[in-house]
């Protein structure tokens, strides 16, 4: 066990499978999760490059789930940690099952700071410490027929500020934000997004790109990173937008039937 440890979530496919890859290529040790089976053959993968890999299925909505994941650590020192981890869901607020919308909070934001919260209590105590969170650019707009998942990267852009500002003086230990917008994952098809403009787009991004300029941004110790020149675009000019407007915008994105408008 010479090699450092990695934790990574929602490891099994997208963002979180490319991360995990380029921290094995690196020579991290891996504890990988996913709430579905496929993370045992993610975890295969993974160790093709000749690293320990650990693989366990949890639901990361959940206090135990979290607890589960952790206990799997067996105490040893996590040196990177990559919250990516994440649920979407489309579709108009008051048509959404409650259970629907509050497991893409439970997900995003309970699960995500109940982690983060263990991890870097070590990482602190330690002084050293990398990690990487994934938030999004739909956290800087309204996400109308998106509206709880664009809320709660909101919560998480703005979390990570805060906590990066309350360790300021733990030199050793960084927190990035990787700030995407619509990739090619299962993401939109899992938040029944298909039939949308966005959901159907073939301009989204590749989950290697992503991951890679989250990784490189994680090991410089940068706070943010927005991959993508059009996402970087759309992320200022989301700064000086009105609400009202930027709100307008995503509809035509991300209203159930849009795909077939224009």
């Amino acid at each position: 066990m010479a090699n450092k440890f990695a934790i990574v979530t929602g490891a099994s496919t997208g963002i979180g499978f490319e991360l995990a890859s380029i921290a094995a290529e690196n020579g991290y040790d891996l504890l990988v999760v996913a709430d579905e089976p496929l993370i045992d053959a993610a975890a295969q993968d993974f160790k093709g490059h000749g690293v320990e890999v650990i693989a366990v299925e949890a639901d990361l909505s959940t206090l135990q789930g979290v607890d589960t994941l952790l206990a799997a650590a067996d105490g040893r020192q996590v040196d990177l940690l990559c919250a990516n981890a994440g649920r979407g869901l489309g579709h108009a607020f008051l048509d959404q099952d409650v259970s629907d919308w509050r497991r893409v909070v439970d997900t995003n934001i309970t699960g995500t700071l109940y982690l983060l919260q263990k991890v870097l209590k070590a990482m602190v105590a330690h002084d050293e410490g990398k990690v990487l969170i994934t938030g999004s650019i739909a956290g800087f707009i309204p996400g109308s027929f998106q509206a709880v998942y664009n809320g709660s990267k909101a919560f998480v852009d703005s979390f990570a500020d805060a906590i990066r500002n309350e360790i300021k003086d733990s030199k050793g230990v960084t927190i990035t934000t990787l700030m995407p917008g619509p990739v090619e994952t299962e993401f939109f098809d899992r938040a029944d997004m298909l039939d949308t403009s966005v959901g159907s787009s073939d301009s989204k991004s590749d989950p290697a790109d992503v991951a890679r300029d989250g990784w490189n941004a994680l090991m410089k110790g940068d706070a943010h990173i927005v991959s993508g020149w059009k996402n970087k675009v759309q992320a200022a000019v989301a700064h000086v937008t009105p609400s009202a407007i930027l709100a307008e915008q995503h509809r035509k994105m991300a209203e159930p039937g849009s795909a077939d408008e224009g």
